[in-house]
């Protein structure tokens, strides 16, 4: 460990005490959580299964997962069963501990923020939103999608918080009760819930259900060890988690940053982390001071702004540069504008003039030339300020990105989209919408306008008598698209712009299958209709800062993000502008809040959610802390009068030392190179079914994953799963002993087939043939079940550095012949291809020799219809080598971006949902595809 610091050593050989972690920012601390985390694994007696390591985002767990491997893998050490520990967010550990344990919960689905808030709006009296009463005399109840971000922040506040119920409302604990009952009755999760549920479990509070029993007899037996990083950001209900999951005696180590607390306004409580020493017994604090990001000047004003911070409210540290980024009069600019369209245009020049400047990236590598990517403009607000930045690079055709779905309604292409919909709704003719395309510049030049329009035409004859699930909106889209002659190669302009298009249109495939989501039963005319209104007057607030993102492409383009998305990132220069009083730091917000539905007396510290100066500036300090070199602050007054002051933010930048108030030259005399950007491979995390995509087409998977496109909802989803969840609970109770029989096949599908999008008849025939199948394979393997050895047991497969493809085998069981079997389920409605069917099996064997160290003897595909067959064949030295070579070869293809369509079209193709986007669908093969759906 020499090139480690001694307090990085001090923090990776402390195994046995509470250990805190205060991470200052840029100084290594995934790194240190990494080589801690395997020299546990490396204890005797420890197993990969004994720890949990909690990360605030999925990306963060992806590297973190990656640097521990790496090390474990460079150290000798062994990387067996390390598939059954979990590395990721509570949220996603919540679900998986629930939805491992708690079979009433295996067919639940998850709401995401914009979903919630959508289920809430779609059923505003149902779910308790218009009927909940608030304390404003002006406002008596809550309004439909006006107030359903602000009902929900509140369900999720009396479930996080700690909360006085009997000072909380009649009428609003009705209206909470009327939610919870909503959500449940259509098995869904919120990000709440997943949670709260598993907090019950853990603190014994559901006594009545023996689930209870075997969550706590899991918790006792397998956990040892708790990593919680990003601890600063805990809410009461998070902290109630780590509670319960250390509660028998795990060893406990947090790691954060108080100084880096900006989830307040979500509930997250910055005492957590201040008072950890103090709530735990024999705590161990260790201090990482050293910033190995960025250069003195950047490390010097972070640091001088968390010294804003009254010491009362903060955890002693003093940040200190220890990299190798050097600062130079010039890198770090303090600029006043008189208008914000003059600084828009000042941002653009200085990226245009630095692009190209030589840039190193680490100590050990060679310089190049700084590229778009390498620019980040970071906004408190970009919905409110971007704009004229946004204007200013469409004008001079930067290519830029807006991080998440935020803006994405403001671009060109995107309003292009949202003109189809209009027309399918009868708000605009065909000539604007012609002419709304041509503008957009998304008319290839051999575009079929009129094949187009047909599409449409046909898609807006809602009395053609066919099942509503015909009228879909994403198939439409596509076929739309398809009919256009529009694919990446067809976007008119530069290949960036083709990569940039693409990446919008992957965006807004998310935002329809965000709404069919929970509309999808909706009459025809009414669905088109409430989605064309959704998207005009809903849609653009929805995602407004909103945290979701699509698709893994990292396009070379400067990114425009909120400094809340910015959390965790760097970039070699930030620029932070519209730094205006009120803005930044920002005003309390008028109008309805929160504490017009709780009262503030409810709730413990409500200050939080209003957001105090101190929030703010540690905001500020995560801010100026993204910048490796070049670090840019400027100020234009608002248009609002409220906006037209200084950010008291901007004179303390101008006022430090590090930072030039007037325009220097552009680094001068710093050598320039020809712009490359950085080629970072994102840390994929790939499901198995994510990998049959990119062994079946890799252009498919290109399309799917690093875009984000949505393939169409089917009508009868949650067969397949439903099927498998009422197996892997016969399983399940099988290993406990406890054999299920025929009879019960009705009880499990009732408790486990949900298919939300069925219409009614549908809905009966899969029940049906659901009991059927459940009843068949438990009179046709009455015998197997004694001989279960595992049940959606979690495997493993690290495919090439930063991409890993993990998952649960469906059943691993002995038989007669002493052979081990590896099992996959199939039924007819998600069946596949054979050749597919036998990679992904061997890949299964790959991941469990990987998990258990133990050689498959076969493999099996066993389909659960009537009409099926089961494959069978042995697992041999020759097809392990050459699947693993198979992996290998998806694996570089996707770190080089490498991923080509198919040479012809193939059987593959006319299976695929995207095929629209990427080639002409032959005659016949375009008849089967629609017989198949009924068009």
């Amino acid at each position: 460990m020499t090139s480690y610091t001694e307090a990085q050593k001090e923090a990776i050989v402390c195994l046995d005490e509470p250990l805190q972690i205060i991470a200052c920012a840029g100084s290594g601390k995934t790194q240190v959580i990494s080589q801690r985390i395997a020299a546990i694994l490396a204890r005797p007696g420890v197993e990969p299964r004994n720890l949990i390591a909690f990360t605030f985002t999925e990306k963060a767990a992806a590297e973190l997962k990656e640097r521990i491997l790496s090390i474990l893998e460079k150290d000798g050490l062994d990387t067996l069963g390390l598939a059954e520990m979990y590395v990721g967010t509570m949220h996603g550990y919540a679900l998986d501990l629930l939805q491992r344990l708690v079979p009433e919960t295996f067919k639940f689905s998850v709401l995401t923020e914009i979903t919630s808030r959508m289920f809430v709006d779609r059923n505003s009296r149902k779910s308790g939103l218009t009927v909940c009463p608030t304390l404003s005399s002006g406002t008596p109840y809550l309004r439909r999608f006006l107030h359903s971000r602000l009902f929900l922040q509140a369900t999720g506040v009396l479930r996080e918080d700690t909360v006085n119920w009997d000072l909380v409302p009649a009428g609003v604990v009705a209206s909470f009760e009327d939610y919870m009952k909503l959500l449940y009755a259509h098995a869904y999760f919120d990000f709440t819930e997943m949670i709260n549920l598993a907090v019950q479990f853990l603190e014994g509070d559901i006594d009545e259900d023996e689930s209870s029993g075997v969550v706590q007899q899991h918790i006792r037996e397998d956990i040892r060890y708790v990593v919680v990083d990003e601890y600063q950001d805990v809410n009461p209900l998070q902290e109630r988690l780590v509670r319960g999951l250390t509660q028998f005696g795990a060893n406990l180590c947090v790691v954060g940053d108080d100084d880096q607390t900006i989830y307040q306004w979500r509930g997250s409580e910055v005492s957590n982390i201040v008072t950890f020493k103090d709530r735990y017994e024999g705590v161990r604090q260790v201090t990482l001071a050293e910033n190995f990001r960025s250069s003195e000047g950047v490390v010097e004003v972070g640091r001088s702004v968390a010294e804003r911070i009254p010491d009362a409210n903060r955890l002693p540290k003093a940040m200190v540069r220890a990299g190798h980024q050097r600062w130079q009069r010039g890198d770090m600019i303090a600029r006043e504008f008189a208008d914000e369209y003059d600084e828009a245009a000042w941002i653009c020049d200085r990226i245009e003039a630095m692009r190209g400047l030589a840039f190193q990236d680490a100590a050990d590598t060679e310089a190049r030339g700084l590229s778009w990517s390498d620019f980040a403009v970071l906004y408190r607000s970009v919905a409110n300020d971007a704009g004229p930045l946004v204007e200013e690079m469409r004008r001079r055709e930067i290519p830029y990105v807006v991080k998440g779905l935020n803006r994405l309604f403001d671009s060109p292409e995107i309003q292009a989209v949202v003109g189809v919909f209009r027309y399918m709704a009868g708000l605009m003719d065909a000539s604007d919408l012609r002419d709304l395309w041509a503008d957009a510049k998304l008319l290839p030049s051999t575009a079929d306008w009129g094949g187009a329009m047909a599409v449409l035409d046909e898609g807006r004859d809602f009395d053609r008598g066919k099942r509503w699930g015909v009228y879909n909106i994403q198939r439409l889209y596509l076929e739309f698209m398809e009919a256009l002659g529009l694919r990446e190669e067809t976007v008119p302009g530069q290949p960036v712009r083709r990569e940039l298009v693409f990446y919008q249109l992957g965006k807004f495939s998310q935002a329809i299958s965000d709404f069919e989501q929970i509309y999808f039963n909706t009459a025809p005319k009414q669905k088109y209709e409430t989605f064309a209104a959704w998207l005009e007057h809903q849609a653009p607030g929805y995602y407004a800062e909103s945290d979701a993102d699509v698709g893994y492409a990292m396009p070379d383009a400067v990114t425009l993000t909120t400094v809340h998305q910015a959390k965790g990132m760097q970039w070699p220069a930030v620029f932070l502008p519209c730094l205006r009083a009120n803005r930044f730091p920002a005003k309390r917000q008028g109008g309805l809040g929160l504490f017009h539905v709780i009262p503030e007396t409810a709730v413990g510290d409500a200050d939080r959610y209003k957001g105090t100066l101190e929030d703010e500036t540690r905001l500020f300090y995560v801010a100026v802390t993204r910048a490796q070199k070049y670090l840019f602050v400027s100020f234009s007054p608002g248009g609002n009068q409220l906006y037209r002051r200084r950010s008291a933010f901007f004179d303390h930048c101008a006022a430090q030392q590090w930072f030039s108030t007037r325009e220097g030259g552009v680094a001068a005399g710093t050598p320039r190179l020809e712009p490359r950007a950085r080629h970072e491979t994102p840390n994929v995390t790939l499901s198995f079914s994510e990998l049959k995509y990119l062994f079946e087409c890799p252009y498919q998977f290109k399309l799917r994953f690093l875009y984000g496109f949505n393939p169409p909802l089917h009508e009868a989803l949650g067969y397949g799963k439903g099927l498998h969840d009422a197996l892997a609970e016969v399983h399940k109770r099988a290993i406990a002993g406890d054999l299920v029989r025929q009879e019960a096949a009705e009880d499990l599908v009732i408790r486990h087939l949900h298919t939300p999008y069925a219409y009614p008849e549908l809905k009966t025939t899969l029940h049906r043939a659901a009991v059927k199948a459940v009843k068949r394979y438990l009179k046709d393997h009455e015998s197997d079940l004694e001989r279960t050895v595992h049940s959606e047991k979690q495997i493993q497969v690290h495919v090439s550095p930063g991409i890993t493809v993990d998952g649960r085998i469906d059943l691993v069981r002995r038989l007669d012949t002493d052979e081990l079997a590896i099992v996959d389920f199939k039924s007819t409605a998600r069946a596949q291809d054979e050749d597919v069917t036998r990679d992904q099996l061997h890949v299964y064997a790959v991941g469990y020799e990987e998990l258990t160290g133990k050689r498959a003897d076969l493999i099996e595909v066993l389909n659960l219809d009537e009409e099926g067959k089961t494959i069978r064949e042995e697992v041999e030295d020759p097809l392990l080598v050459s699947v693993r070579a198979r992996i290998k070869e998806a694996g570089d293809s996707l770190r080089d971006n490498h991923l080509p369509r198919l040479p012809t079209w193939s059987e593959h193709c006319g299976k695929c949902d995207l095929a629209e986007l990427c080639r002409d669908v032959p005659p016949d093969a375009k008849r089967s595809r629609r017989a198949a759906t009924g068009r």
